[in-house]
């Protein structure tokens, strides 16, 4: 069975404008006031980030990407011994591993330029030899699998048609042949997009996305063309394939059919049955199955956390315990072909992700990372706990608390609202170097999943819709008095701060409510929701009606509510100061928009810093340029939140 790496339909938007995430975190009880070491941000980003995690053939190494050089890298982990080994030695554009080939070592990766999101498919050969899978310069591609059979190479490109993603196969050569002919295996004109196919290479799942609260699943016969609809229904639901049972007769899905939250269900084949096999209180993200079909994979989405569930079906599905694991959420669980071996990362807001592996056989549980700078004492970092209040509707907002450690009686801090991107992302249990660096220079961080967010059921996840810097910028408003009733707050000194649609809220709250935040820090943050929205990638044509229906047409009468929500137009109004952040190769807030509000809010005298990253798109990926992006985020804070002198804010006088 074949499962292409598809972001889930219901955070479509949070895709498009995608956010910065940060983690779960905790204030708890009074603690004891103890002297706290201050540190550089370069000291918090000396952490190795690192990401994926597929086998070798033999099974005795891990493929993962490494940012231990300040910009991704593939690199391979002997299991045995832990020695890393780097396989790629870019300098100037991430490289993002994928997977070695099934029955040789040759290597697969992604990659795109100063992010442009233009990616494009890589295959390394044993002699060290690059071969591009895509020759369309102006085409994106993405990595749809390899076949059960292991013959067969999956990808996604719009080569053909920039607005569509069609399916393509390449048989795989033994040797080093370094050529690599690609096949049209389904033609996608009608916006319904590939997901998961048979073992047997017959059935592929489609989906479409029709808002994004909707969405519709089909079944593509590949011997007879026939495209069938699985999911017909009334009113709004989702339906994200997952994966086909061993022997084809099964497709698993997750939906919210008749639901607040995704469950996990099946639909037959032969009689188009569908039954429910799974659920939860909250929503089930992802779910499958391993090579052999002996163990069940499910997570959850609990409250802004993972929550791993492995089943045994070989075992009548008895669901599998691992002791002595660290605390923190289990993420990314890779289970090898044979079945032995399950790699996976824990990770928790004070610690990044490590890499472990478990043997089912042994039940060995080894650590094969130690991404933690050894300059920071993880007892000097915050832990948090999820808390709540009430908005102005009575609607009852989840949010994430970090409180600085080491407070005296009396004491009182600044606090910065945290926003999302999305607007349907949500906050959730990341370690956030940004964040730490906040909190550990005396910034109390409120992360507000204002309603909207994604994983508190989907009319949670609705009620923004065409509200837009509207009730949810109220939630953050609200968020105030919850904050006021923190005794260590100076409720004198709140801000904002958020990326991508996160971004858009700071400038909406500095705009259309100008008085209630003292600063506002706005990262690649939408301004002209006109140009956004008529401005969208062609390869995002699949959603765009989606986009359109929640967030506004701009090419009908919804281009003056779009208008009126839009900061730019309004950028008279701001009288508070704001740091903008922003990648000149964005293709999805492009340079334009932050440009122009930095000069409309200039003209009113109003302190504004602009910091721009010729070398980033949406998000910043080099070490280097986040390092800057934070220091200078830090001295402005001091500057304009705390009021401190200039020669006095930012790290430099501190340590």
């Amino acid at each position: 069975m074949v499962e292409i790496k598809a972001v889930m339909k219901k955070i479509i938007v949070a895709t498009f404008i995608a956010g910065i995430g940060y983690g779960l975190v905790s204030c708890g009880t009074t603690e004891k006031a103890k002297p706290i070491k201050m540190y550089t941000i370069r000291q918090f980003m000396d952490i190795v980030q690192i990401t994926g995690g597929e086998f070798s053939p033999d099974e005795t190494k891990i493929l993962i990407s490494s940012k231990e050089t300040g910009i991704f890298n593939a690199v391979e982990i002997d299991i045995h011994s832990g020695t890393a080994r780097p396989l790629t030695q870019s300098t100037d554009n991430a490289v993002f591993a994928i997977s070695y080939f099934p029955n040789d070592e040759r290597m697969l990766y992604t990659q795109d330029q100063g992010g442009n999101e233009i990616n494009h498919l890589f295959v390394k050969s044993l002699d060290g030899g690059v071969t591009d899978l895509i020759s369309d310069t102006g085409a994106k591609a993405s990595f749809a699998g390899w076949s059960h059979s292991k013959k067969l190479l999956y990808y996604v490109s719009n080569s053909r048609d920039k607005k569509y993603f069609d399916l393509y196969q390449i048989q795989i050569q033994e040797g080093e042949k370094n050529v690599y002919p690609a096949t049209l295996l389904y033609k996608n004109d009608k916006g319904l997009n590939p997901e998961v196919i048979s073992r047997d290479d017959r059935f592929i799942s489609l989906s479409e996305n029709i808002t994004t609260n909707n969405s519709n699943m089909y079944l593509l016969d590949t011997q007879t063309g026939k495209v069938q609809l699985l999911s017909a229904h009334e009113g709004d639901a989702h339906y994200n394939p997952q994966y086909f049972s061993p022997d084809g007769k099964y497709l698993y899905y997750t939906t919210d059919e008749g639901n607040e939250f995704q469950y996990l269900a099946r639909y037959e084949v032969s009689s188009g049955k569908k039954e429910k096999v799974g659920d939860a209180p909250w929503d089930i993200q992802y779910a499958y199955l391993s090579r052999n079909g002996r163990y069940r994979v499910v997570a959850i989405n609990n409250d802004a956390r993972t929550e791993i569930r492995i089943y045994d079906e070989g075992n009548g599905g008895k669901l599998i315990s691992i002791p002595g694991l660290p605390d923190g959420d289990i993420t990314n669980v890779n289970i090898s072909d044979s079945e032995k071996l399950m790699s996976f990362y824990i990770s928790s807001s004070k610690s990044p992700s490590n890499l472990f592996v478990y043997n089912f056989d042994t039940r060995e549980v080894k650590q094969l990372t130690h991404t933690m700078s050894k300059d920071i004492d993880p007892g000097d970092l915050v832990a948090g706990e999820v808390v709540r209040f009430k908005s102005f509707d009575g609607m009852e907002i989840p949010c994430l608390l970090y409180k600085p450690l080491g407070l005296k009686p009396g004491e009182k801090v600044p606090a910065l609202l945290w926003i999302h991107g999305g607007p349907g992302g949500q906050t959730r249990l990341n370690y956030s170097a940004s964040l730490q660096h906040l909190v550990n220079h005396g910034y109390a961080v409120l992360a507000v999943n204002n309603r909207g967010s994604s994983g508190y059921g989907k009319s949670f996840f609705a009620a923004d819709d065409r509200k837009h810097g509207n009730e949810d910028l109220r939630d953050c408003v609200e968020s105030k008095k919850f904050l006021a009733t923190l005794p260590y707050i100076d409720t004198g000194k709140i801000g904002i701060y958020g990326g991508s649609y996160g971004g858009y809220m700071v400038m909406a709250a500095l705009t259309f409510a100008p008085e209630e935040f003292e600063v506002g820090v706005d990262l690649f943050g939408v301004t002209n929701w006109l140009r956004t929205l008529k401005s969208i990638p062609p390869w995002w044509e699949a959603n765009r009606k989606a986009l359109y229906n929640e967030l506004g047409d701009p090419f009908t009468a919804d281009s003056v509510a779009l208008h009126n929500k839009s900061p730019l137009f309004f950028a008279d109004k701001i009288t508070k100061p704001f740091i903008v952040l922003q990648g000149s190769n964005d293709p999805r807030v492009l340079q334009v928009e932050s440009d122009e509000i930095v000069a409309a809010a200039r003209k009113n005298g109003v302190p504004v810093e602009y910091v721009i990253f010729p070398d980033e798109g949406h998000g910043f990926i080099k070490k280097e340029n986040n390092i800057k992006a934070s220091e200078s985020i830090l001295k402005f804070l001091d500057i304009y939140l705390k009021h401190l002198p200039a020669d006095q804010a930012g790290e430099q006088e501190k340590l």
